[in-house]
């Protein structure tokens, strides 16, 4: 896998980024734990170290299956997370 430096800080960053929306089933759909596992394992395995997640991904499941999952490697791993309002389904749903 290539990798880049971001910007002017120095990271080195795999040029593909692994989106972790889909891990958890909160949202009604999604990936179960060992699936998230198996991706994120081959993704790791192929070079990748760019993660991108959300505290409102599978409302919350994603970040707390992520933090699992890295918790060895997280010196390696450059995490990008955003910050929403709400870790709830909207009323409806």
């Amino acid at each position: 896998m290539r990798h880049r430096i971001l910007g002017q800080t120095g990271l080195r960053v795999s040029t593909l980024v692994l989106g972790t929306a889909n891990f958890g089933t909160g949202w009604g759909h999604g990936t179960e734990r060992a699936e998230a596992r198996r991706i994120y394992d081959g993704y790791r395995q192929a070079g990748g170290n760019f993660i991108d997640t959300a505290d409102q991904f599978q409302f919350g499941q994603s970040e707390s299956l992520l933090g699992e999952f890295i918790a060895g490697d997280r010196t390696d791993i450059v995490l990008a997370t955003k910050y929403s309002l709400g870790d709830r389904a909207p009323a409806g749903l």
